[in-house]
C-alpha cells in the first residue's frame, strides 16, 4: 500500500504495464495459480516473521481535531478524540500473484470495475488487461484526493474492528481503500515456489512492476489501474497513515480484540481464507481508574498489549 506519507520509492519500470506480459490462450485443461494472503496482526511490520514482540508499530495518539484523518498527536488536552493507531500489514503466499485490473469506459464514471486475474499452472503466463482477467468481482476502484494518497484505491480489502470478549464489535474502521504493490518482502519468501526469481519471466516483470507501483499518481482521469502482490512480497501501511486507526473515545476501560481482517467478504479469490484474520488482546484504561472517558480529556488511557494472536479473530478471552 503506498501514500504520500511513505519514503518514495523510484519507479523503475517505465514500459507500459501491457508491455511486460502476454495474454495466455484458452485452454479447458488450465488451472489457477491462486494467492493467499495471509493477514499479520495489527502493528506488525512488513516481513512479521510470528513473533510478537516485533509487533511494536502502534501507539495511542490524542488528536485536537477529530475532523482530520490523520493530524498530529498532542501530547496534552483538552482532546476531542483518542484513536488507537497501528500498521497493518499482509503477505501473499500463495500459489500465484494477487493481480487486480480496475477500468472504466470514461471519465464521466467516478469508479472503475474491478476484475482479478491468474496465473495458469504450468506457465507464468498472465492476464494483461482488464478484458482477460478472468474474475469478475463487486469490488471498485476510486480515486483518493486527499493530498496524502492521490492515487485510486481497492476499496474494502481489509477491515480493523475494536470488539468486547464475546466478540461484538464496538468500533469500526474508517479507512477508505488501498493501493496494492509489492511493499517488502516475506520472511518465507524463499520458501514458496511461487516467489518470482530472475528479471525476464513475466511474474518477475510483474514482481518489478508492482515494487514501483504507484497507482497511477496524479491521474485522476484514468481509465485502467494496475495493483496487486507478488508470492512472496506483501503489502503494509504505516500508522500515520490517514484513517489507520480505530476511535477508542467512547470505548469503556477494559479488555479487548483489536482484529484485522483482509479480503473480508472474499470477492477476491483465494487459495486459503483461513489466514485472513489475525488479532491482538488489549486492556484499555482511562486514567485514574475511571470507567470511561472524562467529559474533558486531558491524559490518554492506558493501553498495554495482553497477547498476540497470528490468524485468529479471538484473543481477548483466556485461552482454554
Amino acid at each position: 500500500m503506498l501514500s504520500d506519507s511513505k519514503p518514495k520509492r523510484v519507479v523503475v519500470a517505465a514500459l507500459a504495464f501491457a508491455a511486460l506480459i502476454t495474454t495466455p490462450a484458452a485452454r479447458a485443461d488450465d488451472s489457477r495459480l491462486l494467492p493467499d494472503l495471509r493477514q499479520a496482526p495489527v502493528g506488525c511490520p512488513g516481513g512479521f516473521s510470528g513473533d510478537p514482540s516485533t509487533c511494536r508499530d502502534w501507539d495511542v495518539c490524542m488528536v485536537l481535531d477529530a475532523s482530520n484523518p490523520s493530524g498530529s498527536c498532542a501530547s496534552f488536552g483538552p482532546a476531542q478524540a483518542v484513536r488507537l493507531r497501528f500498521t497493518s500489514s499482509e503477505d501473499n503466499v500463495g500459489d500465484g500473484p494477487l493481480l487486480i485490473f480496475g477500468h472504466r469506459d470514461d471519465t464521466e464514471q467516478p469508479t472503475m470495475a474491478v476484475r482479478q486475474a491468474f496465473q495458469t499452472r504450468g506457465s507464468d503466463v498472465l492476464p494483461d488487461s482488464f478484458a482477460a482477467a478472468q474474475h469478475a468481482t463487486t469490488n471498485s476502484m476510486y480515486y483518493e484526493p486527499a493530498r496524502s494518497h492521490q492515487h485510486w484505491h481497492l476499496m474494502d480489502f481489509e477491515r480493523f474492528q475494536l470488539r468486547n470478549p464475546a466478540g461484538d464489535v464496538l468500533v469500526a474502521d474508517r479507512k477508505n481503500g488501498f493501493c496494492l504493490g509489492d511493499r517488502y518482502r516475506t520472511h518465507d519468501a524463499g520458501s514458496l515456489p511461487g516467489t518470482p526469481t530472475g528479471t525476464t519471466s513475466p511474474t518477475a516483470k510483474l514482481a518489478t512492476f508492482l515494487r514501483g507501483n504507484m497507482c497511477k499518481h496524479h491521474e485522476v482521469d484514468a481509465l485502467d489501474v494496475v495493483e496487486g502482490i507478488s508470492v512472496g512480497s506483501g503489502d503494509d501501511y504505516r500508522l500515520d497513515v490517514d484513517f489507520q486507526w480505530l476511535d477508542i473515545t467512547a470505548v469503556p476501560s477494559g479488555v479487548y480484540d483489536v482484529v484485522n481482517t483482509v479480503n473480508d467478504d472474499r470477492r477476491l479469490v483465494e487459495k486459503d481464507y483461513g489466514n485472513n484474520t489475525s488479532s491482538i488482546a488489549v486492556s484499555i484504561q482511562w486514567p485514574s481508574g475511571a470507567a470511561s472517558a472524562p467529559s474533558l480529556i486531558t491524559r490518554p488511557p492506558k493501553v498495554s498489549l495482553i497477547r498476540s494472536c497470528p490468524g485468529q479473530a479471538r484473543c481477548a478471552a483466556p485461552p482454554r
